[in-house]
């Protein structure tokens, strides 16, 4: 019984291993939520890192993310519900529909960093600190791919949407994806602010820091 048992896990694991690579990154993301169960978790950018100390082109993309990640870090720091549930219009979505709005764009961030095909995971039994954690870990783990390389022309946006895929350059990642993702966080920090908890005044934006 016991071989048997072995014998079926080791199939099993063969068959994960010939999956297309359309469910590589949906993997790597469940590690995320694994991961994000850890006990006094430090997410990243609850301050900004140091920038590199020279300018190029996949360090400026890098910074714009981090810049990104900062925002949505104290954009989404301690949400309360009924800041969750708040929509300034009937036609609107709710802050938390917002966050997960900008949950799939760093998905789209991600896979393209990871030179992926465009894939999301089923977010539904995902709680919002959850998907607030995931978020940041793929925005960190993008900078990061990003601020090492000098040729960002070979990071595509790659869709396959119903075996019909359709690829696009760079450049759209950056007026698309994190250029959107950037929009919603000012979304999320409005609506908060009409539904009675502001944006922590202790936060500098420009300075990338958090007073005392």
């Amino acid at each position: 019984m016991i071989l048997k048992i072995r014998l079926k896990l080791k199939n099993r694991t063969l068959s994960y291993i010939t999956m297309t690579k359309n469910l590589i990154v949906p993997l790597i993301i469940l590690c995320f939520i694994n991961d994000s169960f850890a006990q006094n978790e430090q997410l990243p950018y609850m301050e900004i890192p140091n920038p590199s100390e020279v300018y190029t082109a996949g360090a400026v993309v890098a910074r714009m993310i981090d810049g990104l990640g900062f925002r949505f870090y104290w954009a989404t720091e301690s949400l309360r519900i009924e800041d969750l549930t708040f929509k300034p219009s009937s036609d609107a979505r709710t802050t938390a529909e917002t966050l997960n709005h900008i949950f799939e764009l760093a998905q789209m961030i991600h896979s393209t960093a990871l030179k992926k095909d465009i894939s999301y995971i089923q977010n539904k039994g995902l709680s919002i600190s959850e998907k607030r954690s995931i978020t940041l870990k793929m925005l960190k783990t993008s900078s990061d791919i990003f601020r090492n390389t000098q040729h960002l022309g070979q990071f595509k946006i790659f869709f396959n949407r119903d075996g019909k895929q359709s690829e696009y350059p760079f450049w759209n990642q950056i007026n698309g994806p994190i250029s959107d993702a950037l929009w919603h966080c000012g979304q999320i920090v409005s609506h908060r602010r009409t539904s009675g908890n502001p944006f922590n005044s202790k936060v500098n934006v420009f300075k990338g820091t958090v007073s005392d």
